[in-house]
């Protein structure tokens, strides 16, 4: 049996974020480890212990979310993972997401909604490193696809949330409507939702919201329920423990940050809308949306409208950029990866529940759209 190992965990309860990290250490811990643990319940902004400094440990998973802390974990010298990305060149090994590929994924779910006018809400510039990241490569996606992005830009420190909520409560009705938001995270999310019923702005149908993380307290406090990003936490924490046991053992840390792609949206009430005036397309798009795993065909689909399949499917093009049949896979390919991620169902399960016909069509289709698998998606994504 390998020696044991002393590891101490600084990472928040708080929020579901840090809890998903936990789970993906102890998941990891339960397959490969062999680590006596220090860990106790904490917020994200809570100081390192004190014994840190004359602590005999082995090595630390940490959200390094201040100067403080960052002193107190890497004065320690031992191999430190740092899981919160905020404070920039600390040497030591970063664990997070990838940004770039959360930002293409909130617009593509916004313009699946048939949106053209965007926003993102964040944090104060220069406050989070995250939250500008985010803020940029979400403006970036948004130009590439040829549309202007609006974004709630105050520069100064809000003297409280009363006051801060007002501010965004201004912003949202100066918005052009009907929009699509992404919030930094589920708190702003919440923040812009609660803005949303000041301002007896509509939501889905006016604003469109989607936020990051997946909160379920957060998402569902809120009215309507919040959809949000699911980032896959659990696979950062279980990459980030399988790293540090690697360092633990003697082996290099890598060279550049690891940035890991986020798992998927997971839809409520906020963003379900179909933002289109062509009554016709909005229809099939709905039936499409609430039937495609059940096995319809897509003569169904165009069944429910009296106009031709040409007219419609040039209408359908013209406003969503792909064809009725090619939204009927997206949304089976949607729910695929969703089943994927969250059961252990065989493929062939897999398909029958997405409203494959059968388990090779879908291997052939999953694996021409992501370029992946099924099997080896849900592999890399556990």
């Amino acid at each position: 049996m390998n020696q044991m190992k002393h590891v101490a965990l600084l990472i928040e309860t708080s929020r579901e974020y840090g809890r998903g990290l936990l789970r993906g250490v102890t998941r990891f811990h339960r397959e490969h480890g062999n680590w006596s643990i220090y860990f106790k319940p904490q917020g994200l902004r809570d100081r390192a212990p004190t014994w840190l400094s004359e602590w005999k440990g082995d090595g630390i998973l940490a959200r390094i979310d201040s100067c403080h802390t960052a002193d107190s974990v890497l004065k320690t010298g031992l191999p430190v993972i740092d899981l919160r990305g905020v404070l920039p060149d600390l040497g030591v090994p970063e664990i997070g997401i990838d940004n770039r590929a959360l930002a293409k994924l909130v617009l593509q779910h916004l313009l699946d909604r048939g949106l053209r006018n965007f926003a993102f809400c964040g944090d104060r510039p220069g406050r989070n490193r995250w939250s500008d990241q985010r803020r940029e490569m979400f403006r970036q996606a948004v130009e590439s696809a040829g549309f202007r992005c609006h974004e709630f830009s105050n520069r100064r420190r809000m003297p409280s949330w009363e006051y801060e909520q007002e501010q965004i409560t201004q912003w949202v009705k100066q918005l052009p409507q009907p929009v699509g938001v992404m919030a930094s995270n589920d708190d702003l999310g919440q923040q812009v939702l609660d803005a949303c019923l000041r301002a007896d702005v509509h939501v889905p149908d006016e604003v469109a919201l989607i936020g990051v993380d997946n909160d379920p307290y957060l998402c569902n406090l809120t009215l309507p329920p919040m959809t949000s990003v699911d980032v896959n936490s659990e696979r950062i924490g279980y990459e980030a423990a399988k790293l540090l046991d690697r360092l633990m053992l003697g082996c290099k840390p890598p060279k550049l940050p690891v940035y890991l792609e986020p798992a998927q949206v997971v839809m409520r009430q906020s963003t379900d809308t179909i933002a289109v005036d062509d009554l016709e397309v909005a229809t099939v798009v709905r039936f499409i949306r609430d039937h495609a795993c059940e096995g319809i065909t897509i003569e169904d689909a165009f069944a429910k409208v009296l106009v031709s399949r040409s007219t419609l499917t040039r209408r359908f093009k013209a406003l969503l950029q792909r064809t009725p049949m090619a939204e009927l896979t997206r949304v089976r390919l949607q729910k695929a990866r969703q089943l994927l991620l969250e059961t252990d169902l065989g493929i062939a399960q897999v398909a029958a529940r997405s409203g494959f016909s059968e388990a090779k069509y879908l291997i052939t289709v999953f694996h021409q759209t992501f370029g992946v698998t099924p099997g080896a998606f849900r592999k890399t994504s556990a």
